[in-house]
């Protein structure tokens, strides 16, 4: 096992310290990494003690140390899975040659827009849920924002260690760029879609963590297969990361279904929002938003990007072990693919036999709509316990989409063509508005700073972190 060395200015285990010219471009780049968290990082916990895991090692049994810390001070670093020996590229026209330890020439260009679109992702997070502090639920809750927040700027210094040490002089300036572009901001957006929508309540944060950091999970999955091995050693690491941000989703959303039938059953009209909790309505609003925006991510239906990606094997399917034919040349995926009439209707459809490397975007879907089901299964399952006739569900993937063969189209939930029309008479049934916004914003006006409590909407989780209690001070104000 690779060693990490926690005693230097940027914590790794890459044996920075060997390479004078790289540690110092990084120790550069570190202040401006600092401005950027103190201004687009959680707004008014900056000085507080939060009880925070950081890496010290990159095994699987027990990598973390827990204590407090102040998110400034946190030990922010660069973690490679450790290498494989003698590993062999898995998947496509280079299947069985050794790894790559060095950029091929010819996938520079390639490879470097893979890393510096995953690592755009990562800032813009922090960026979107910066003032969410300022509306938790309880110090549980308020501590887990702030561990996705910190990880979040630790898989940032993944991609920028990538880009300074394989890029060359274009790659620093990619990571400088990384800390210019915002969230939402009209003139220097994030790079794609879902990273500029706001989430300004802890209901799309649980659905931003449970839908899109899903979406991230498949992304680094299929990067881990690559044959560029340093990548596939940073995903491979930051995929353990990953796992802790989907579970504050999960069990976040989890909560509040539990919550929501409680208050339901103490009222007479079961009318959750007389109780002061998110109506199960409302709360398939904000579900179908963030599973659309982040089935977007995916890219298109059919993709010749994705069709190179897989080809030059810089990308590949998650688990590419799992499948037989790992070249996919032969293979076939069909699609149906809408025929636009005028005025953005459909007027039919077409079933295309799409060659399988051209619909790799669309395999990686597939598994994650099967992975995202498993959850709405389980909140399901508790609904269906406390006797409610309600049922969450994953809208159609042609619903409410942006990028794609539905893009420009409008389609209801069930995936049925609609016109325009229609879908401008219908929209604020499926998706959350003004109202719904103002709705859940007011149960969160003032957060829950007391370890003891927990917000009324929002059911206590079963078990604190760490072998701590739920009502642990996992966060210590300053003030």
């Amino acid at each position: 096992m690779s060693a990490v060395i926690n005693s230097e200015r940027i914590p790794n285990n890459v044996d920075l310290a060997s390479d004078k010219k790289l540690q110092r471009a990084l120790e550069a780049w570190q202040p401006k990494f600092l401005d950027w968290w103190r201004e687009t990082g959680p707004e008014g916990f900056q000085a507080d003690d939060i009880y925070l895991r950081t890496a010290i090692s990159v095994d699987h049994e027990g990598w973390a140390h827990f204590d407090y810390v102040k998110m400034p001070e946190y030990r922010w670093g660069i973690f490679l899975a450790d290498r494989v020996p003698d590993r062999k590229i898995g998947f496509g026209d280079h299947l069985g040659e050794p790894a790559w330890q060095e950029v091929p020439g010819e996938l520079r260009n390639m490879l470097r827009r893979l890393v510096v679109t995953q690592g755009d992702t990562e800032p813009a997070s922090v960026e979107q849920q910066r003032l969410l502090g300022q509306s938790c639920p309880s110090v549980y809750d308020l501590r887990n924002l702030f561990q996705v927040n910190v990880e979040e700027g630790r898989h940032l210094w993944a991609m920028v260690y990538l880009l300074h040490s394989h890029f060359g002089r274009d790659g620093r300036e990619e990571a400088e760029a990384l800390l210019e572009r915002r969230s939402g901001d009209p003139d220097k957006p994030r790079i794609l879609g879902a990273f500029n929508e706001p989430c300004t309540n802890w209901l799309s944060f649980f659905m931003f963590t449970y839908f899109t950091d899903r979406d991230g999970k498949y992304q680094l999955l299929a990067l881990a297969e690559s044959g560029f091995d340093p990548l596939s050693r940073t995903t491979r690491f930051m995929l353990t990361e990953e796992a802790h941000h989907m579970f504050v989703g999960e069990t976040g959303l989890l909560r509040v279904v539990q919550r929501t039938c409680e208050l339901m059953k103490r009222n007479k009209n079961e009318d959750a929002r007389a109780e002061g909790g998110v109506d199960l309505p409302t709360m398939q609003k904000y579900l179908n938003l963030w599973y659309s925006l982040s089935l977007d991510l995916f890219g298109g239906e059919i993709s010749s990007n994705a069709a190179s990606f897989f080809a030059s094997s810089v990308k590949g399917r998650a688990k590419e072990e799992s499948y037989e034919d790992h070249r996919a040349i032969d293979g076939v995926y069909p699609i149906e693919v809408p025929v636009a009439a005028a005025g953005g209707a459909v007027a039919g459809w077409r079933r295309e036999e799409v060659p399988l490397r051209n619909a790799m975007n669309e395999v990686l879907r597939d598994e994650y709509v099967s992975d995202s089901q498993r959850g709405i299964d389980k909140m399901n399952r508790v609904i269906e316990e406390a006797g409610v006739p309600f049922r969450l569900r994953l809208p159609s993937r042609r619903f409410h989409r942006s990028s794609g063969i539905y893009a420009g189209l409008h389609f209801d939930v069930d995936g049925n063509p609609l016109s325009k029309e229609a879908w401008e008479r219908q929209r604020d049934a499926w998706l959350p508005t003004a109202s719904d916004e103002a709705y859940v914003k007011s149960l969160m006006e003032k957060p829950v700073f007391d370890p003891k409590q927990m917000a009324n909407w929002i059911a206590a989780p079963a078990k604190g972190l760490k072998g701590k209690p739920v009502d642990f001070e996992y966060v210590r104000r300053s003030g």
